[in-house]
């Protein structure tokens, strides 16, 4: 539902908007065990990357121009990839590192020497705790865990509670967000508890156009259409967020999968749909069972970068303003694509515009929309060679405010 625009986003949620493109990786028990959902009972003793290189996973989102990075602390099967005191099924009781490895350390330690911020997802579901059949005894293990995790490693970018698995059961959620509000008061939530942060309700790395950043509800998972029940102080600020795994449906690495490697074509497609929708895409590239990122998904990652910038590094020109930008080109040019942003700290109000080009003296339309919100990525099917360019504001509920136009060949 949309409120006339009058919700309005937190400093850490125009932040986090900022930051378009993370990656998720996907790393655990199931990677060595070629599991997408492990159900508790492999043993740690399976868990033995001889190789893990936290650092190649980070220093690869960062050179491909990926500005945040999310791991799986502890996936549905419950396996906690850091020395928690709550449980033995963790690393502590496998053979790496002789029982002393900390992949969220190594992580952290990763993403703060280059500079990364650094997010988590801790499942609520959980298949191998005898606790968890208990509500209240495996809240409070629940809550132990977070709290070791919101402690123990740095600023967090986010926290991920993933619905899967806990649809229609109830968590203490404000004791939850209590937890995080105190230790991570700037860390954006998903989608579960109070999110500032809501799933965009697929895996396939787009967001539906328009896709407006107040909401009041979203998807619990992908195998429910029921809808979160959000703590009362949830914000109406609840920008979406698309995860995608760069091979099909598979999160975690799988020997000898034959699931198709996402080509180049489909994640730009992907980025002009999700970031170009005014959302956040993660993209996941799991980890091998050496504890490395595959060599041709690192490729492909480093393509997906190389593409952004060379479509979108370098506008032929740019400009803002209030309800009308125009840039004028010293010489004809084919132009192919137009990025527009809005100004948001006093929230979504442009509920309508057009993009147009002066073509033998007139305006002609060439694009345009309703929502523009953090980002509107606008293409042409052939490029069109003009010399003036303007965006116009058509509808809005207030004043509006263009935080940048850019037109790019």
């Amino acid at each position: 539902m949309i409120r006339n625009g009058m919700a309005r986003p937190t400093p850490q949620q125009l932040a986090w908007q900022d930051l378009e493109l993370g990656m998720f990786c996907h790393f655990g028990l199931n990677t060595f065990c070629d599991r997408e959902w492990g159900e508790g009972e492999d043993s740690p003793s399976a868990f033995r990357p001889l190789a893990l290189d936290a650092r190649q996973w980070v220093s690869t989102a960062k050179e491909a121009g990926f500005r945040y990075f999310m791991l799986t602390a502890k996936h549905h099967d419950g396996f906690c990839l850091w020395p928690t005191k709550t449980t033995d099924y963790s690393v502590k009781a496998s053979p790496w590192r002789g029982g002393n490895g900390d992949v969220v350390r190594e992580c952290a330690d990763a993403c703060r020497g280059l500079g990364m911020p650094f997010g988590i997802y801790i499942s609520p579901w959980d298949r191998h705790d005898p606790r968890y059949h208990d509500e209240a005894a495996y809240d409070d293990v629940y809550c132990e865990q977070l709290k070791e995790l919101l402690t123990g490693y740095g600023p967090l970018v986010e926290i991920w509670f993933d619905g899967a698995g806990s649809e229609g059961r109830q968590y203490d959620w404000p004791r939850i967000m209590a937890l995080v509000k105190e230790h991570q008061p700037d860390a954006m939530v998903f989608n579960m508890g109070a999110p500032t942060v809501r799933w965009v309700g697929n895996e396939d790395g787009f967001a539906p156009y328009p896709c407006w950043n107040e909401a009041q509800a979203a998807r619990v998972s992908m195998f429910t259409n029921d809808m979160t029940s959000w703590l009362p102080d949830t914000p109406d600020w609840v920008p979406a967020e698309c995860p995608v795994p760069i091979r099909g449906r598979h999160w975690f690495w799988h020997p000898n999968d034959e699931t198709p490697l996402r080509s180049l074509e489909e994640l730009m497609d992907m980025y002009e749909r999700s970031v170009g929708h005014g959302a956040t895409l993660l993209l996941n590239v799991a980890p091998d069972n050496r504890g490395l990122l595959v060599e041709e998904e690192v490729r492909r990652v480093l393509e997906l970068g190389e593409g952004i910038r060379r479509l979108y590094g370098s506008p032929l020109a740019t400009g803002s303003g209030g309800s009308c930008v125009e840039l004028r080109l010293q010489e004809a040019v084919e132009v192919k694509r137009f990025v527009t942003m809005e100004r948001l700290e006093h929230g979504e109000r442009i509920r309508g515009y057009v993009i147009e080009a002066r073509i033998n003296d007139s305006w002609a339309q060439v694009g345009g929309g309703s929502a523009i919100g953090h980002k509107k990525i606008d293409t042409l099917p052939a490029g069109l060679r003009a010399t003036e360019f303007r965006v116009t504001v058509t509808e809005s509920t207030d004043k509006p405010f263009i935080r940048s136009f850019a037109i790019y060949g």
